[in-house]
């Protein structure tokens, strides 16, 4: 048993995970090329190798002759005898040879043959382990900065995290761990390139799944994203379970499960909402949190127009517009919103409208007064919070609302542009 080539091709397998079968090949393939460079023909020579002990037996087969004429191909009786007892004119012997008996040059280029195979299956196991997390989250480590790119070690390798993969509120730090979306793996002559993202939207995806069971699962599923990175991510999901509901399974008691997903992206916040065929409904969805008096959308020309009460128009359009245009981003529809007050001035309302929904609205007070189900502090504070929102309160309009879009009618499309 060759035990000390034996101990070698394990720890090569054991620490580089390349494997045992691979690099016997290597071994075969490099003492034949050392033949060839040392006998310059390799056409009678023959290896046989045990995969198990690691002995090998290099020979080369020769035809018995009386006189030698080609030493390479052709032996002598007499030497015939000293390996075969039987040897006769005319039979073919197997004549042993001697690794030892290779030159330097020789020796030396079977030395490159081995290690280049073994670079080569290094690279390759590299890649196959990185090719399968394509299009899945890893974790990393920032490593170091290449100009605007950020090289980020996985492991086993390093991925590069290109400037317009970055998200721009964040500011990555050296030996930060991070976690980031494979995008693709090539592999190169230098090894498996992996770009890596932290704005694709399948990040966002990628860690609910990771975090939220019934997703992993597939009790719940995630239809569709739409991600400003760094700023506000919509996700719509459903479920094929009556039973759970899609939204709070995302959020998680007390909102754990989501919060870890924000902590991971540096605070970016995350409003999920529920998936509908009706897209009426999707889109009303989509508004939120604002609230919604009527939808009505086109599917043909994917276009809607909604219209939402006077105090809640800058809370539906969003700061600088990013709630509308994210929701038409998830719907895929160009979303015209409008106020009651614009509503009514174009005939899309009733001009008595605000008057019958004050008269429902005191009608259903007054029920719920009979029924038992208000007492006078809630209604005080039902009132307080509304006059609120119709008279701005600051720390409302700080966090959720933008004082230029406000009175103004707007549309937005899927592509995020806006138009007056």
């Amino acid at each position: 048993m060759n035990t000390e080539l034996l101990e070698a091709l394990n720890i090569l397998e054991r620490e580089k995970e390349i494997s045992k079968e691979s690099m016997l090949d290597a071994i075969e393939s490099s003492l034949l090329n050392a033949c060839k460079n040392h006998f310059g023909k390799v056409d009678n020579v023959k290896i046989i190798v045990d995969k198990e002990t690691c002995d090998y037996r290099l020979f080369a087969e020769k035809e018995v002759v009386e006189t030698v004429e080609e030493k390479n191909d052709q032996i002598s009786l007499e030497d015939a005898l000293a390996l075969k007892e039987d040897a006769k004119i005319g039979d073919i012997v197997e004549v042993p040879i001697e690794s030892k008996s290779f030159g330097r040059i020789a020796t030396q280029n079977a030395k490159n043959l081995i290690l280049q195979k073994i670079r080569e299956e290094e690279r390759k196991v590299v890649f196959d382990q990185y090719y399968e997390k394509e299009k899945d989250v890893v974790s990393g480590v920032v490593q170091r900065f290449i100009g605007k790119n950020i090289s980020i070690n996985l492991g086993k390798a390093d991925a590069m995290l290109p400037e317009n993969e970055q998200i721009k509120s964040e500011h990555l730090r050296i030996q930060e761990r991070v976690k980031v979306y494979v995008v693709e793996v090539k592999n190169t002559t230098k090894g498996p390139r992996i770009q890596v993202s932290r704005t694709h939207p399948d990040l966002v995806k990628r860690l609910f799944e990771e975090v939220v069971t019934e997703i992993r699962e597939g009790i719940v599923e995630v239809k569709i994203i739409a991600r400003e990175a760094g700023s506000r991510t919509k996700i719509a999901v459903w479920s094929n379970d009556p039973d759970v509901d899609p939204v709070g399974a995302c959020v998680g008691m007390k909102g754990s499960r989501v919060n870890e997903i924000v902590t991971e992206l540096k605070g970016e916040k995350i409003d999920i909402i529920n998936w509908s065929d009706n897209p009426a409904i999707l889109i009303e969805n989509a508004l939120s949190p604002a609230k919604v008096i009527s939808v009505s959308a086109d599917p043909d020309d994917k276009t809607a127009s909604v219209i939402v009460p006077d105090y809640q128009l800058s809370l539906a359009i969003g700061k600088e517009g990013q709630n509308a245009r994210l929701a038409a981003k998830l719907t895929g529809y160009k979303i015209d919103i409008k106020s009651e007050t614009q509503a009514i001035e174009s005939g899309e309302l009733p001009a008595n409208y605000m008057d019958l929904q004050e008269g429902i609205y005191e009608e259903e007070m007054y029920d719920n007064f009979e029924e038992g189900e208000y007492d006078m502090d809630t209604l005080y504070a039902d009132e307080e919070y509304t006059d609120d929102l119709q008279d701005g309160d600051e720390s409302f309009a700080e966090d959720e609302s933008d004082e230029d879009f406000e009175g103004e009618e707007l549309a937005y499309d899927d592509d995020g542009e806006e138009e007056q």
